[in-house]
C-alpha cells in the first residue's frame, strides 16, 4: 500500500512540475499563427489561431454559422505540443471545451490535430517565424 502512494505522488509531482514549469524566455515575442478545417455534423467549420508563451487563443466558425473565441493551454514538450481549451459559442451552443496536439514538421511548419465540442475533429497547419 505505501509502495502505491508512493509512485502515486511521484507521477503527479512530475506531471504537475511539467505543467508548471518555467519556460525559456524569448528575447522576442513572436507569436505561432495556423489555421484549422474540420467538419461536424456534415457541416465544414473553419478557424484561426495563435499561441505564445504556451497560450493560444482560436477564433473559429461552427454548424449554423455559431462563432466563438476558445483559450488554449499548451504543454511544451520537445517535439510535441498537447492542448486542452475551454471557450465561448454563439447560437445557443455555449460552452466547448477542446483538445488536441500540434507536431513540428519542419524548423518553420507545424501540423496539428484537434476536437472542440463545437466545431468537431479538425486539423491544423501553422507556421513558426
Amino acid at each position: 500500500m505505501k509502495k502505491a502512494i508512493i509512485t502515486k505522488t511521484l507521477i503527479t509531482s512530475i506531471g504537475l512540475f511539467a505543467l508548471f514549469a518555467p519556460s525559456q524566455a524569448s528575447a522576442q515575442l513572436v507569436p505561432q499563427p495556423w489555421v484549422s478545417v474540420g467538419s461536424k455534423d456534415g457541416d465544414t467549420t473553419y478557424a484561426v489561431g495563435a499561441r505564445a508563451l504556451n497560450l493560444g487563443v482560436e477564433v473559429g466558425n461552427g454548424p449554423d454559422g455559431a462563432t466563438g473565441v476558445d483559450v488554449l493551454k499548451f504543454i511544451n514538450l520537445p517535439v510535441i505540443s498537447p492542448y486542452v481549451g475551454v471557450g465561448l459559442y454563439s447560437q445557443d451552443r455555449g460552452v466547448a471545451v477542446s483538445g488536441g496536439v500540434q507536431v513540428g514538421a519542419t524548423k518553420h511548419v507545424f501540423v496539428g490535430a484537434g476536437y472542440n465540442s463545437v466545431r468537431g475533429f479538425n486539423g491544423q497547419l501553422g507556421i513558426r517565424f
